[in-house]
């Protein structure tokens, strides 16, 4: 169902509808299963579950929580990195502000920065 961030954007036109159309040609339901069984199996169970689609698996992280929880899961307990607030975030800057810890985290551990991906792919 369309949203109200869906709303405003508003119809894609020329090039824009292009990539928008490349975009959705690549995407792969079968990965994102496997990642969203990973990332419940890597969790637990209290991280939920996304509602399928692109879209719902976009939701499912844009807070930053969920990717959060999975970098925090690779460290043992005691020395967590990331700081998850009691109440999922809802303002984008604090949302943002979220994903630029698990993103550090990530590249603390060794993932190479030009293998993830940038805090506003999850906005935009």
């Amino acid at each position: 169902p369309p949203t109200a961030e869906m709303a405003n954007k508003g119809p894609a036109y020329g090039m824009s509808r292009d990539v928008q159309s490349k975009i959705e040609k690549k995407y792969d339901e079968e990965l994102e299963e496997r990642l969203g069984e990973w990332i419940v199996a890597q969790c637990g169970s209290s991280v939920g579950r996304p509602e399928r689609g692109r879209l719902g698996f976009q939701v499912w992280l844009k807070n930053g929580v969920v990717l959060s929880q999975l970098v925090n899961s690779l460290y043992p307990a005691g020395s967590k990195p990331v700081k998850i607030p009691d109440a999922p975030p809802t303002m984008v800057f604090k949302q943002m502000e979220q994903i630029a810890q698990f993103l550090k985290a990530a590249e603390d551990y060794g993932v190479v920065k030009t293998d993830v991906f940038q805090t506003v792919d999850l906005f935009e």
